[in-house]
């Protein structure tokens, strides 16, 4: 891949691979971080990411190991998650059905939710979410099942602040 090849890649993927992982790990700035972390990765092994049959699944899946790490360090040394690293970009706020959504997401058990995102945010068939994911497809299929009736339960509450699909807040 070179460098041009993979500027397209890049700007093609970004924010797509953002959204992803942010739904599975509910932090805007710490997906961007590792999404960006991710391609700074693809690039250094760009001739193995030549050889990937799917390229942007690598980069996801690098960029929420990235997280997952950096979530653990952080937990196990109980201190705040570094913010040196530059002003955070500028992006346009997530509409309220959406962080309704991470919300709900971020209830859900890890494996449900990656299954989720991987499957509904991502597009990924079951075949190749159950690739990426390690396991075979009829678990894939049984997350997706307990993780979409669990979200619907969530999202279904009206409680205070609660969120009722294609209910308008104005």
């Amino acid at each position: 891949m070179d460098e041009l090849e993979f500027d397209e890649f890049y700007s093609a993927s970004f924010q797509r691979v953002v959204g992803q992982v942010y739904a599975m790990i509910g932090n805007r700035d710490e997906a961007q971080e590792c999404v960006q972390e991710a391609f700074a990765r693809a690039w250094a092994h760009r001739r193995k990411l030549d050889r990937a049959e799917h390229p942007e699944a690598w980069v996801r899946t690098t960029a929420y190991r990235l997280a997952v790490s950096r979530w653990r360090r952080t937990t196990r040394a109980r201190r705040p998650v570094d913010r040196a690293l530059g002003a955070p970009t500028e992006t346009a706020p997530p509409n309220e059905a959406h962080v309704a959504l991470v919300a709900a997401l971020k209830q859900l058990p890890e494996a449900q939710r990656q299954a989720l995102v991987l499957h509904h945010i991502a597009d990924l068939p079951v075949h190749d979410v159950a690739r990426e994911v390690g396991v075979p497809e009829g678990t894939i299929k049984a997350r997706l099942s307990r993780g979409r009736a669990a979200l619907a339960a969530m999202l279904a509450d009206e409680g205070p602040g609660g969120f009722q699909e294609g209910a308008s807040h104005a």
